[in-house]
């Protein structure tokens, strides 16, 4: 009997399957595959789904569950990496692990699906119009009751010239706006098509043809919105300032202390080597930074690690920006920290770590006691402290932080020129991390019209411009070094910087009003 209850809120096999296909168009899209374009279209079969479902928005919301718990298993699968090779875990069980958290992220896509079907039920096929608002918003649920937004549709365009120009006027979510626009516009139209096609032998193909006809009307006089974006850009001063990044390739296991100093050492020599190639006469203030790695400096405690690090400036009359461990007097803990250091051997500035990886840096308070952190347990930073570069200021994302506009943007409105994204991604392997996480990084860069200086420890270490060109990008798991020139700009700021993801907030505001317009009308019609 419990069976047969269950059965019922089951979707029909063909819908499961659309849901299925849907999974694995909108995977294809992503790196490692980036087949960007089929994110336009990954979603039609999905919403074609609901559609036919949209009579029981438990059985829809079963279709969206599936397609997500599918969706996020398959491209973020990497996850299973570090805990098999460095913690040991049996492969089936950090499978097994993986899959349950598919399964809970993938109750958002689940809960897209039975309101997009409430509203289909209610207003008919034109209603799948409202599905980019509704998915926006289930997105924006995702980032404020998870922590994280990991791999929102739009990401998949990070590389894909044509839609990422409006990040800078609604960010992520208005880009992944557009891709779900045009899922729409394409379901839309197969849906007229069945309908015109089931109708004609009565003569009445009508409706089917004003459906038609208002594709072509929204596509004419909307579209043009998402695909000729217009950049802002940033004058720059003639002032620059030189930055060597250093991507070390530190492996993840097996430090011993000989190790570390051998590999500290390496980070010298390779930062010696970039800077024999500057030109002889240069004068221009030079910034040396390494990334974010294993290497656990611990610069306020550790006084060998001083002295290194000030004979290293003082030799090259250079700056230092490091990764450190920077003790928190005030919870008995250590944050973690990007140092700056000059050649008088002082230090220039400090930023401490705001966004720590959840369950990796830091456990929430009431789980402290019984679930141990990965990484280590870190404080909260708090202050958006900026880095001085010569003349012009950085912002500093420490890697997990490239995920969140919200901070990006807040340096640019306190004065940053520039951001650098301090990252390793060692633990997780030569996986599609490594090109997903420069996906962040990319809409940071296009989101704040500043650059974003990516120095990595495996990869990918690149310089990436206010337009999200990706330039000079260092080969994964390679020692390497490059050299790039940044200069104080003229303080900016796009719309996105000013009022932050007012889109994503417009379009819960929109769902919200047409779930309200649901129930009021379902109150009339059974009144009646």
């Amino acid at each position: 009997m419990k069976v047969q209850k269950l059965i019922r809120f089951l979707p029909d096999w063909k819908n499961a399957a659309l849901a299925v296909i849907s999974a694995i168009l909108l995977i294809l899209a992503f790196p490692d595959f980036e087949f960007w374009f089929l994110a336009w279209f990954a979603l039609v079969p999905l919403l074609w789904a609901i559609e036919r479902e949209n009579e029981s928005p438990v059985k829809s919301f079963a279709v969206g569950w599936l397609f997500g718990t599918i969706f996020f298993f398959g491209t973020c699968w990497w996850l299973t990496f570090a805990p098999i090779t460095y913690a040991g875990f049996p492969s089936l069980l950090a499978y097994f692990l993986m899959l349950c958290v598919s399964v809970a992220v993938g109750i958002f896509p689940g809960i897209f699906s039975a309101l997009l079907s409430l509203i289909l039920n209610r207003y008919g096929n034109l209603a799948i119009l409202s599905a980019p608002f509704i998915w926006i918003f289930t997105e924006f649920l995702r980032y404020w009751l998870t922590g994280n937004n990991w791999n929102a549709i739009g990401y998949s365009q990070a590389f894909n010239k044509g839609l990422i120009g409006s990040a800078e006027f609604g960010g992520i979510y208005l880009v992944g706006f557009w891709c779900i626009f045009l899922n729409s516009l394409a379901t839309l139209i197969i849906l007229s098509l069945i309908q015109i096609s089931a109708i004609k032998n009565n003569g009445n193909a009508r409706a089917g043809k004003d459906d038609l006809f208002i594709v072509i009307l929204t596509s004419v006089f909307v579209l043009p919105f998402a695909f000729f974006p217009t950049f802002s850009f940033s004058e720059y001063l003639n002032d620059k300032i030189n930055i060597i990044a250093i991507q070390p390739n530190v492996p993840m296991a097996g430090l011993t202390y000989e190790k570390w100093k051998s590999l500290r050492q390496k980070h010298a020599e390779l930062a010696e080597s970039a800077l024999a190639k500057l030109p002889a006469d240069n004068r221009l203030p030079t910034t040396v930074i390494f990334p974010e790695s294993p290497m656990n400096f611990a610069y306020e405690e550790d006084e060998e690690f001083q002295r290194f690090v000030h004979a290293f400036a003082a030799k090259h009359d250079v700056n230092v920006l490091f990764n450190s461990a920077e003790p928190d007097a005030a919870s008995n803990k250590y944050f973690n920290s990007a140092v700056l250091v000059g050649p008088q051997g002082t230090e220039l500035a400090q930023y401490d770590k705001i966004y720590l990886v959840p369950f990796g840096e830091s456990v929430p308070a009431p789980l402290q006691s019984i679930v141990p952190a990965f990484v280590g347990s870190f404080s909260y930073g708090s202050e958006y402290d900026l880095v001085p570069l010569g003349d012009a200021k950085a912002g500093i994302m420490i890697c997990f932080e490239s995920h969140f506009g919200q901070l990006s943007r807040e340096y640019v409105r306190n004065g940053a020129d520039v951001l650098i994204e301090m990252t390793n991604d060692g633990y997780l392997g030569p996986t599609p991390v490594l090109r997903q996480h420069l996906a962040n990084a990319v809409f940071r860069a296009v989101e704040t019209n500043r650059p974003v200086l990516r120095v990595t420890n495996v990869g990918i270490t690149a310089y990436i411009d206010e337009r999200g060109q990706v330039i000079d990008p260092a080969a994964s798991y390679t020692e390497d070094t490059r050299i790039w020139s940044v200069s104080k700009s003229d303080g900016g700021q796009t719309f996105y910087v000013r009022y932050g993801d007012w889109f994503a907030w417009l379009c819960s505001v929109i769902t919200i009003v047409l779930l309200i317009s649901v129930f009021v009308r379902t109150q009339r019609i059974e009144s009646e």
